[in-house]
């Protein structure tokens, strides 16, 4: 894995309607994350937030457009600018750590990351999919929509963000944790055979297993791997402090051993690590879990 790590604040809440979430890559810093990857021997450089045109502007958060998709023109504002400063990233020759925020940054993410790839390939580790569009949507909310926006579903102007045409295909993704899907999103995991680990596949199978299918799936067709990681994979128990817990989900000791299998396979080109909403938190908690398991994909071991 590359060892020259990009920090790349994603200070956005606008794909969700919870207040919060904005202040997660300072969350994630306060509790430490910049010091535990530099002892790890990573160079790392913290390319501070990134704000949009639409985060000054008073009585912007929770605006639906015609086709009910949430702080829409503020969702594409920020993500074309995030996109830039993860394609600048890349170009550089880093690892874009992109944090969030909530995940329809993933929307720009990809984008930037995308066009340095011929096939990149996706982890996506949540309690969610994410493939929803505006009319699979229940809630309108684009944070549970940016991996279908990825893969070319739903709204044309996003969907062809920063690049025109999906950014990643299909059979390229897998998710991982997965125990709260709409039926929309059913339908197109369905249709396009995602290789897809719920919660009693993991529980079957192990976290061991299923991260060794995850990347024997995808590692010899990808030409990079970009793990997004979404805090709310692991039970609530564990990360209390997320805008969207399910019951069910992942214990920190099997997050870790799955960042430890992906370090171990050197194949993880980048990562967004979102979701964590310091204002739902207790006393930082789960911010400080999510740094223990950026530090496992980076690494560190327990002997």
């Amino acid at each position: 894995m590359n060892q020259n790590v990009h920090i790349i604040g994603a200070a956005t809440a606008f794909g969700q309607p919870r207040l919060g979430v904005d202040f997660g890559p300072d969350a994630l810093r306060y509790a430490g994350l910049i010091k535990i990857l530099k002892e790890l021997g990573l160079s790392v450089t913290d390319k501070g937030n990134i704000r949009g045109n639409f985060e000054v502007e008073a009585g912007r958060h929770n605006i639906k457009n015609d086709d009910n998709l949430l702080n829409y023109d503020a969702v594409k504002d920020f993500n074309t600018i995030l996109a830039g400063a993860v394609d600048a990233s890349v170009s550089n020759g880093h690892f874009p750590l992109i944090l969030g925020g909530d995940h329809s940054l993933s929307i720009g993410s990809l984008a930037g990351i995308s066009r340095h790839y011929n096939d990149l390939g996706v982890i996506w580790y949540d309690a969610h999919g994410d493939l929803n569009d505006s009319r699979t949507s229940p809630s309108g909310n684009i944070h549970g929509m940016p991996l279908g926006i990825s893969c070319g579903l739903g709204d044309t102007d996003l969907v062809n963000l920063y690049d025109s045409g999906p950014k990643i295909k299909p059979e390229n993704i897998v998710l991982v944790g997965v125990r709260d899907l709409d039926e929309g999103e059913k339908q197109f995991i369905q249709e396009n055979d995602i290789l897809t680990f719920t919660m009693t596949d993991i529980r079957r199978l192990g976290i061991a297993d299923v991260m060794q299918q995850a990347l024997d799936h995808i590692e010899e067709k990808c030409d990079g791997i970009h793990l997004s990681l979404d805090v709310d994979g692991l039970d609530p128990m564990e990360t209390p402090g997320t805008g969207t817990p399910v019951n069910g989900g992942l214990s920190l000791s099997e997050t870790q051993l799955a960042m430890s299998i992906l370090n171990d396979s050197d194949r993880i080109t980048s990562m967004d690590l979102v979701e964590v909403n310091p204002l739902l938190d207790d006393r930082n908690k789960t911010a400080e879990k999510a740094v223990e398991i950026a530090a496992s994909l980076f690494g560190k071991k327990q002997l």
